[in-house]
């Protein structure tokens, strides 16, 4: 018994120092970004990787990416206004349209929620065109609000948080109907409170989703005042290609959001993906 005890430790060991190396070499990129942005430029390049810059400029190269010269702020309040925006309207419509595909019975329901699946088969590609003369005639084109409408509805939202739903007793919504509660009631008081994880899991997916969107502002933005930080990025790249320690300064920038918004809701995401596949 003690010799197997000892297998599996050893066994247990070696996987983890396996595992350690792998999560090390996947962050060697990050860690790398992070130590240059803090380098001089002529330190950028030098080999072997000196990881902690010997003349360290501080904060130097962030001050001069949000300086008034590459205007990074303006890239980075376009971008968080329209992922807040367009993140909280997707989860309330994914919501609104799972408590109607579940707790709501009306003929047909299965059929149309299958052709609404369906949809997620069409690549986003084939509607660009359709969306361009759309937000152009409607007058969204060129404007935030445009982004935000496009960005807001989610044939994947609706399905995650429907099978979520689908685990909540039908006997607690018929009782609290007897008692005299609405839809609306019941939609807030008890659906969400009791599918938390999955709107959490929702809401970090959305945000990653929308923050790094390249395309959508691509095509239905022109105007530099509204550019997202992808194109902000792409521009601060064109201008400044050649100084490497100033673009990944903007790239910690534009990185850290994401990082700060998955560690806050990363505890959430396996449980919330887990509680939405195993329903039937």
């Amino acid at each position: 018994m003690k010799h197997n005890g000892k297998k599996i430790y050893l066994h247990k060991t070696v996987l983890t120092i396996g595992l350690l190396f792998v999560g090390f070499t996947m962050l060697t990129p990050l860690l790398w970004m992070i130590s240059t942005s803090f380098k001089p430029e002529t330190e950028v390049f030098e080999f072997p990787i000196r990881w902690i810059p010997q003349h360290s400029v501080g904060w130097a190269n962030y001050k001069e990416v949000w300086g008034e010269t590459y205007r990074f702020g303006m890239y980075y309040l376009n971008s968080i206004k329209v992922t807040v925006l367009s993140t909280i309207l997707q989860i309330l419509i994914s919501a609104l349209g799972a408590y109607g595909f579940t707790k709501i019975r009306w003929k047909g329901r299965d059929f149309v929620f299958l052709l609404y699946l369906a949809t997620m088969m069409i690549p986003p590609q084939v509607m660009i065109i359709s969306r361009f003369v759309v937000m152009r005639e409607l007058k969204l084109y060129n404007t935030l609000h445009g982004i935000i409408i496009m960005t807001m509805f989610s044939t994947y939202g609706v399905f995650l948080l429907r099978q979520a739903m689908m685990g909540i007793p039908d006997s607690l919504c018929e009782s609290a109907k007897m008692d005299g509660a609405s839809h609306f009631t019941i939609f807030s008081r008890i659906c969400l409170p009791l599918i938390t994880p999955s709107i959490a899991t929702l809401a970090v997916l959305k945000f990653v989703w929308t923050w790094n969107d390249y395309q959508t502002p691509l095509i239905f933005l022109n105007d530099r005042s509204l550019f997202t930080i992808q194109l902000g990025m792409k521009q601060f790249a064109t201008e400044s290609g050649s100084i490497y320690s100033l673009v990944m300064a903007a790239a910690v920038s534009a990185t850290l959001p994401l990082i700060l918004i998955f560690l806050l809701g990363q505890r959430y995401i396996i449980e919330g993906i887990a509680s939405g596949a195993v329903k039937e």
